[in-house]
């Protein structure tokens, strides 16, 4: 299929692109370049555009079968402090991108939400059928466009897959493509940025959280696991097509301290800490109920193991700066 990826130049975005591709599909890649960046566009052509640019929406939609929707900002602290821009860019401009689908006739999209839509859920591990009580405006948004995407397979024969994202890192083990933001606000980049003495220190937000060691808990899974799950979601939409919302984690967790000593001891050197407050805006634990994506999808985690996403986080950090590519700045 000819699949356009919103936001195909991030992060994420790039992952999955690539997943396409090697899984014969051909990504059409979608990007204001905003937050992404070109050299990420690797295996298909870019379109760059906003989702409010509402022509040349419609002029790529005519060319694919299918979309997955990963544009949006993404930032869980910047949303308490600015909702509006939080609703404006990703919900407002979802409704551009699924009116213009009816509008096309492309049926079929995947969907990047995120398990914020839970806020701090009452069961651990969260099942998808767990309340949706988001504690912030990012997690908030994201619930608003699941929502939104039901009533549209009610009224226009939309088939949306929600993947409910757990925390995504690690990086392309052909180190192709990686984890670049700037600012970084991610904590795995962030850590091995102060091991490599490219800033002073990790912030831990919180030390006296219900946990092991007093911080926070998540379900980190590797990006290529997760890149994965967009192509077996497009399959599944292909083939069943009923409208749906899945977690993709591992089921397990880690604390934010596990992570600084799993850096330390692969890297080979200390991490600077220094300790704060809790963040406004972070649950204090996030563990997927990961069987559904099992059962549904046929996927489930290859490369989840926390010393193969950090391995992989710093083989790609090392050769972004060997290279020239690293645009850090802390």
């Amino acid at each position: 299929m000819k699949v356009l990826v919103t936001g195909g130049a991030g992060y994420i975005g790039s992952h999955v692109s690539k997943a396409l591709a090697l899984a014969g599909h051909e990504p059409i890649v979608y990007d204001n370049l905003e937050m992404g960046h070109k050299w990420a566009v690797q295996w298909g052509p870019l379109v760059k555009a906003d989702l409010a640019d509402i022509a040349v929406l419609r002029k790529s939609l005519e060319q694919v079968e299918a979309v997955i929707h990963l544009a949006g900002y993404i930032f869980v602290g910047e949303s308490v402090k600015a909702p509006g821009k939080y609703y404006r860019n990703n919900f407002t401009n979802s409704l551009h991108l699924l009116d213009a689908m009816v509008e096309t006739g492309v049926k079929n999209i995947v969907f990047s939400s995120t398990a914020a839509v839970y806020g701090n859920p009452r069961e651990i591990p969260i099942p998808e059928d767990a309340p949706k009580e988001p504690i912030n405006p990012y997690g908030e948004s994201k619930r608003f466009i699941e929502q939104v995407m039901e009533w549209y397979s009610s009224a226009h024969g939309m088939r949306a897959l929600s993947l409910r994202y757990f925390n995504a890192c690690g990086a392309d083990p052909d180190h192709e493509i990686g984890e670049m933001h700037n600012p970084e606000t991610h904590l795995l980049p962030l850590i091995i940025y102060a091991s490599l003495g490219l800033r002073p220190s990790i912030q831990v937000f919180g030390t006296d959280y219900n946990t092991a060691d007093g911080t926070c808990l998540r379900d980190y899974i590797h990006v290529t696991d997760l890149a994965r799950a967009h192509v077996s979601g497009l399959a599944y939409l292909k083939n069943v097509g009923v409208t749906t919302a899945c977690n993709v984690g591992t089921g397990s967790g880690h604390t934010v301290r596990e992570l600084i000593r799993a850096v330390e001891t692969l890297g080979g050197k200390p991490v600077p800490v220094t300790e704060g407050p809790r963040r406004g805006g972070d649950a204090e634990t996030l563990v997927a109920r990961a069987t559904l994506a099992r059962d549904l999808l046929g996927w489930q985690p290859r490369h989840s193991s926390l010393d193969e996403i950090v391995s992989t986080a710093l083989r790609w950090h090392h050769h972004a700066i060997e290279t020239g590519l690293h645009d850090y700045r802390a």
